[in-house]
């Protein structure tokens, strides 16, 4: 007997097979047994999730010898015909490449005979998208008013290229990914009637990969079945495929959680050397942030996750917040996107790394924002003592004065306008900021906060004072806050 695919011989012959399509397969189900039956039918979905499946089984159950019926028997003359694809009055048709007025008007010419056998003629058009808008245009009023034994099934993984004239005509069946426990229970299935073993974590692994689709899974799954020889497990198909497992990604990412440059570099140097692609590395690790996150969230479902819950890094966990391992996810999505353009992905991956090891230093916005205000409201609003080495700022001092030089009021530049922080803030320092009386020079803030030069730092050490602290504070928060809205 020739080998036959497993997406093939295990292709759904009944509603009860239709995984992962529970509403779909009522519905259809629901309408044969009451016999209210459409003229037409528009199934769309995702690839690989069960459209023409569905569409066989209806065709089935429109012509089997017991029917039409929910329950086809899958042995009769009719259903038999269906299963082998040599039924003559259950055509399908391939959209891509029957995309011209002329192939739509021999349908229509077809239609008017009736089926050599049976009850229905089932015309089954896959890809529908693809027709032109002149075929689609023909085919109007031959789907509005087909002949009584005449049913239509369409097809297609883009919904919005079908035309609404179209769509107003058809039930409309939306297909849904299958979730990944559903597409493992199936694999399992699928070794148990091999007579394959395999572990679980490689079975998940297969079942994630295929992002949904149950064809995708069972075509993965045969590549891994031609060379494990009878026994699937996650070292094999780590190492024959060229991926990155997890413990990998925790060993990395606790380097760059350490900041430790130089292991991370020689990590990526031993995973490429191993035959890693950097696509795939970047795209593994920042699926990997991805779930630390949701483990930050709370989030512990292992369909979500990928993994056990307890197999992540705690240290990593322990080490960035929920808004450090956005910023990694940020990076790294960035650099997936960017990679094809690159001179020299390795060198971007390797820059990433340096990234990733100064992450728990990065200041995010809203950080920074609330860093801004909390010193805006020590120094401007506080009547508290600020003191540092042998400058205070003087308790009696108050709020910003209402009047500022120029003429206007606090919080307004001398033109009316509203005054950037760093200004404000210059003004008030310098009329707020007098030396000890112990100490004989000349008050350090006393020139403009603003200004540049040696000439106007105090001297090092302890006896430094406040004004210098001002200038640093100025020179990062400069132009941070371009102007305030006062009410």
């Amino acid at each position: 007997m020739p080998y036959e695919v497993t997406a093939t011989r295990r292709r759904p012959k009944t509603f009860d097979e239709l995984v992962g399509q529970e509403f779909v397969a009522a519905t259809l189900r629901n309408s044969l047994e009451s016999g209210q039956i459409a003229h037409a039918y528009l199934f769309s979905g995702p690839r690989g999730c069960g459209k023409t499946s569905a569409a066989r089984i209806l065709a089935r159950a429109l012509r089997c010898e017991t029917g039409p019926t929910a329950s086809p028997c899958g042995v009769c003359a009719q259903c038999a015909e269906i299963s082998r694809g040599a039924s003559m009055d259950v055509l399908e048709i391939d959209g891509a490449s029957n995309t011209g007025v002329n192939d739509v008007r021999q349908i229509k010419e077809e239609v008017l005979f009736p089926p050599s056998s049976g009850r229905y003629k089932v015309y089954i058009i896959d890809e529908v998208h693809m027709l032109s808008n002149s075929a689609f245009n023909a085919l109007l009023k031959t789907i509005e008013e087909p002949p009584p034994n005449v049913v239509f099934i369409f097809a297609t993984t883009e919904l919005q290229k079908v035309p609404a004239t179209i769509r107003s005509r058809c039930q409309q069946f939306n297909f849904r990914l299958i979730s990944v426990e559903t597409i493992t229970a199936l694999l399992a299935n699928a070794c148990k009637e091999m007579g394959i073993e395999a572990e679980d974590e490689a079975l998940f692994w297969i079942a994630r990969e295929s992002t949904g689709s149950c064809r995708d899974a069972y075509t993965l799954f045969d590549q891994v079945v031609s060379f494990s020889r009878g026994h699937i497990s996650t070292e094999l198909i780590r190492e024959k495929l060229g991926l990155v497992g997890l413990d990998k990604l925790n060993e990395f990412a606790e380097a760059c959680a350490a900041a430790d440059l130089g292991c991370s570099l020689s990590l990526i140097d031993g995973l490429l050397s191993s035959g890693v692609a950097v696509e795939t590395f970047i795209a593994d690790l920042a699926g990997y942030y991805h779930s630390l996150l949701l483990l930050k969230a709370g989030i512990t479902r292992e369909a979500l996750l990928g993994y056990p819950p307890a197999r992540f890094s705690g240290a990593v966990l322990e080490k960035y917040d929920a808004i450090r391992l956005e910023r990694a996810g940020e990076l790294l999505y960035a650099l997936h996107r960017d990679i094809r353009y690159s001179v020299s992905p390795r060198f971007e991956l390797e820059t990433l790394a340096s990234k990733l090891c100064w992450l728990e230093k990065w200041v995010s916005p809203p950080e920074l924002a609330s860093a801004v205000a909390q010193a805006r409201q020590t120094l401007g609003g506080s009547s508290r003592p600020l003191s540092e080495g042998n400058c205070s700022v003087s308790p009696d001092a108050g709020e910003f004065p209402k009047e500022m030089p120029g003429g206007g009021q606090s919080g307004e530049a001398g033109g009316g306008q509203p005054a950037s922080l760093s200004a404000e803030f210059s003004r008030y320092m310098a009329t707020k900021t007098t030396p000890r009386p112990h100490e004989g020079r000349m008050p350090v803030a006393s020139a403009p906060a603003h200004a540049a030069g040696p000439a106007n730092e105090a001297p090092a050490g302890e006896g430094a004072g406040l004004a210098p602290a001002v200038q640093k504070v100025l020179e990062v928060f400069q132009g941070t806050i371009v102007e305030e809205n006062h009410e």
